[in-house]
């Protein structure tokens, strides 16, 4: 009987939080490594995070889920608050978590990925047909950059509700926004977790997309 082998590189990760010099090499090591890397290790189990209060982490997960008619299950912590490191290329490569640092969440949701489509849609129709007007030239240098990116992250499976304008012509992202305001407010009076600068969120439309653009970030790594 053939054992199972690991994927090359990733024989050498071990626990939930492997440091950054480890994750590199594994996800530079193949292809291959950086699927099973994006599905096992960043989004699954307590996020670095959490990892003193994993009962908060369900907390804020269920809330989440409540909010924006999710599934718990469906909605993780991402980033640097995942497995304690920043992957992102450049000069935050390796920055860790800690106080001060963004809390970057993602839900997968068919419905939920739907509803902000359909709100992008009528707001990039707005702006296009001029119904929707920028309040000043830096929201203009915003929508259009909206306007010309999206539509390619859609096609890919994502979207970033907070690039739709929080106006009332668009009530699923306003939805969105007010969620994770409150979601803000009650980690900031949680003492069991450290402050965080921010949440952010992103949507993906199923897991498979979730893994193939994660595996894309890391890839330029």
């Amino acid at each position: 009987m053939e054992p199972f082998d690991c994927s090359p590189g990733v024989a050498s990760l071990v626990g939930p939080y492997p440091d950054k010099d480890s994750l590199v090499a594994a996800i530079r090591a193949h292809r291959r490594s950086r699927k099973v890397i994006a599905r096992l290790w960043l989004s699954e189990g307590i996020p670095y995070a959490f990892r003193e209060a994993p009962g908060i982490y369900e907390e804020l997960r269920l809330f989440l889920a409540a909010c924006l008619g999710a599934d718990p299950k469906e909605t993780t912590v991402v980033g640097s608050g995942r497995c304690g490191v920043s992957l992102a290329p450049g000069g935050q490569l390796g920055a860790p978590f800690g106080p001060g640092s963004d809390l970057d969440m993602a839900v997968v949701s068919d419905t939920l990925f739907a509803e902000m489509r359909d709100a992008f849609t009528r707001w990039k129709d707005d702006y296009e047909s001029g119904r929707a007007q920028p309040r000043n030239a830096r929201e203009e240098n915003y929508w259009q950059d909206n306007a010309e990116r999206c539509p390619s992250n859609l096609r890919r499976g994502f979207i970033d509700p907070y690039k739709i304008p929080n106006f009332d012509r668009y009530p699923e992202a306003q939805r969105v926004a007010h969620c994770l305001w409150r979601a803000n407010k009650r980690l900031a009076a949680t003492p069991q977790v450290p402050p965080v600068k921010g949440i952010s969120l992103r949507v993906y439309q199923s897991w498979d997309c979730f893994v193939r653009q994660m595996t894309l970030n890391l890839t330029a790594l």
